[in-house]
């Protein structure tokens, strides 16, 4: 849980060694899932010799995920931003430490609002400088949330969020002969045709295998472990009514 009532997700990333488009795959499935508008917006595309090749891997991996590249300093690019900052709107801004989120904010708010700090030369990681969320005004009447960066996001309680990132493999697999077709050797399996004609990407496939395999582990993981805190806050209950009745017979 990071924030309640937030209309947009801007997920950052830059155009360094932070790149990941399998970690997007994770704020996207999470942020679907939490019926959240995405918006992915690629940063320091001013200190990037080859920005544009970012970019293409975006909009190979996520086609139907609005994009925007910016230099985060530049005010005409962050004023691309301003559709979704207007009055009534609210985002929350996500990625790692040291992608831009605060120069972000800074920007759009036209001041020195969040602390910044340079990443590091000899892996690209950037330093936490942002260490709680904080809630800031919009000119444009908005408002926008800056969060610490995450280090792991793992899935949990994210199913439809991933069947709607992955809508495409979801449908076919709802196509194969098999319910429980593992998309390997059986027959009239719609995904194995859709690769072997070059409509499904294999590595598309595996980051879905991948990912709903986590998930599913996850939400098994969670759901036996608030199962253990409803049986011992029973039990807790249970103790209580015990002592008390044995007061009553005492007295």
């Amino acid at each position: 849980m990071i924030a309640a009532n937030v209309d947009t997700a801007l997920i950052v990333t830059s155009c360094n060694a932070d790149f990941s488009p399998e970690r997007l795959e994770r704020y996207l499935s999470v942020v679907m899932e939490a019926n959240i508008a995405p918006v992915l917006v690629l940063t320091k595309v001013d200190l990037s010799a080859d920005a544009t090749e970012y970019a293409a891997s975006l909009a190979q991996r996520f086609p139907d995920i609005p994009r925007l590249s910016i230099n985060a300093l530049d005010a005409e690019d962050v004023a691309t931003l301003s559709p979704w900052c207007g009055a009534g709107q609210t985002i929350a801004l996500l990625g790692s430490s040291g992608v831009g989120k605060s120069t972000l904010v800074n920007s759009l708010l036209g001041g020195e609002v969040q602390v910044t700090a340079a990443i590091r030369e000899e892996d690209g990681k950037g330093r936490h400088t942002t260490t709680n969320r904080s809630l800031h005004r919009l000119p444009e009447g908005g408002v926008i949330l800056d969060s610490p960066g995450m280090r792991e996001l793992q899935l949990a309680e994210a199913e439809d969020g991933l069947d709607q990132l992955f809508a495409d493999v979801d449908a076919l697999t709802s196509m194969c002969r098999f319910n429980d077709c593992s998309h390997s050797a059986e027959p009239g399996c719609a995904v194995v045709r859709a690769l072997q004609s070059g409509e499904l990407d294999e590595q598309r496939l595996l980051s879905y295998q991948a990912l709903k395999a986590e998930e599913m582990r996850n939400r098994e993981s969670l759901a036996a472990r608030h199962s253990r805190e409803r049986a011992f806050g029973k039990k807790v209950r249970n103790a209580g009514k015990n002592k008390h009745r044995g007061r009553d017979v005492e007295q």
